[in-house]
């Protein structure tokens, strides 16, 4: 997507130095633009956890590009040693955002290429850095496919509508910052927009690190995109006032069965909509599914981050970024980074193959070759 009518990814090699990793570092959007290097194991764990990146897919894509900066790191002496280092680098990475399932899956995958060429150390490194590039890749243009196949959801309410605006309801950050490009959840909006159908985007703040305030809105007013920001808890009654044509979210891992894992917030926003009638559609790549667990609610791990996030906010304060003390300094807090929303209360998963049913038989019916796993 663009940033000031320049392209950008959220992650790529540098142009003139391909050891170094660079990001768009999150924590200071929207009020700075700021792109970072990652050199070692560590700048890109610390990355990770504290949310430089974030969203499924670049975690993903990060994980892979950290395995690539693993290899580049690691000791030469013997293609043994080599590996034995890759692979606890590789451990390292998974700690660090248990959710997400993305994370597991791209170092997991990147350790199999590792396996598969010859034991030279030196040909590891090559496809190593290849399938960086694949996986970053992929997930691009995962999220453009996707987003045309819910574009046509989109058209479908414009059409009924006679060519009024649609309006979306969205939470947290499911763009293309929370992935390599295009984004899930508004990779659908960004192609119906593309494509001259009338939309406006609710933007969901998404406490406690309002990714949608801070990023959504600022992705889409990059795009140009009409959009309102609201605090959280507005969600339910614009749906009962008709001022919400449908939700869409994004997904940190999804069950083969349809349920859904996302920021905290979301099964509420899912709650309401089934309520009201709307529909209420998710949006992910393949590489999110979790081919494994059967039910999210008892099996999803829920990963619970530090208080002081819910504490403190930031903001920008006479040109600088500061933090503000929200509570009583003593009270306890409690930071639940996400929820899942069981598949009962999900109209239909958008993914790059096409749109399905939450459910066992929906999801293996779009992904055949998984039926035997």
């Amino acid at each position: 997507m663009k940033v000031q009518d320049k392209h950008y990814r959220t992650i790529w090699l540098k142009e003139d130095d391909s050891h170094v990793v660079q990001i768009i570092d999150q924590r200071h959007l929207p009020h700075r633009f700021i792109i970072e290097d990652l050199t070692t194991v560590d700048e890109v764990a610390i990355a990770i956890e504290d949310m430089h990146v974030r969203g499924a897919g670049l975690i993903g894509a990060t994980a892979g590009y950290g395995m690539y900066i693993a290899a580049l790191n690691a000791p030469k002496s013997s293609v043994q040693e080599f590996m034995k280092n890759v692979k606890a680098d590789g451990e390292k990475f998974k700690a660090t955002r248990p959710t997400a399932v993305n994370l597991e899956w791209a170092v997991n995958r990147q350790l199999e290429a590792l396996q598969s060429v010859e034991d030279n150390v030196d040909a590891k490194i090559s496809v190593c850095r290849e399938m960086a590039n694949t996986i970053a890749d992929e997930d691009a243009d995962f999220c453009r496919r996707l987003g045309i196949h819910g574009a046509s959801i989109i058209e479908e309410i414009s059409k009924r509508k006679s060519g009024e605006v649609v309006n979306i309801l969205t939470h947290c950050n499911a763009g293309w910052l929370a992935f390599v490009d295009y984004g899930t959840a508004t990779a659908p909006i960004y192609a119906a927009f593309d494509k001259g159908i009338k939309v406006h985007v609710w933007v969901d703040e998404t406490r406690p690190r309002n990714q949608g305030a801070s990023l959504t809105a600022w992705e889409l007013g990059q795009h140009g995109i009409p959009h309102t920001v609201i605090v959280d808890n507005v969600g339910g009654h614009l749906m009962q006032h008709g001022l919400v044509d449908m939700v869409i979210t994004g997904t940190d891992r999804t069950t083969f069965t349809g349920d859904v894992a996302n920021k905290i917030g979301t099964y509420l926003k899912a709650l309401a909509a089934k309520d009201n009638g709307i529909p209420f559609y998710v949006g992910l790549p393949s590489s999110t599914f979790d081919w494994k667990i059967r039910d999210g609610v008892k099996e999803i791990p829920i990963e619970q981050r530090d208080a002081t996030e819910v504490k403190y906010i930031s903001g920008l304060h006479d040109g600088e970024i500061k933090s503000v003390l929200l509570t009583p300094e003593n009270s306890p807090a409690g930071n639940y980074a996400f929820d899942v929303t069981p598949s009962r209360l999900v109209t239909g998963l958008i993914t790059e193959r096409g749109i399905c049913e939450a459910s066992e038989e929906g999801v293996l019916g779009l992904y055949p070759e998984k039926k035997s796993k």
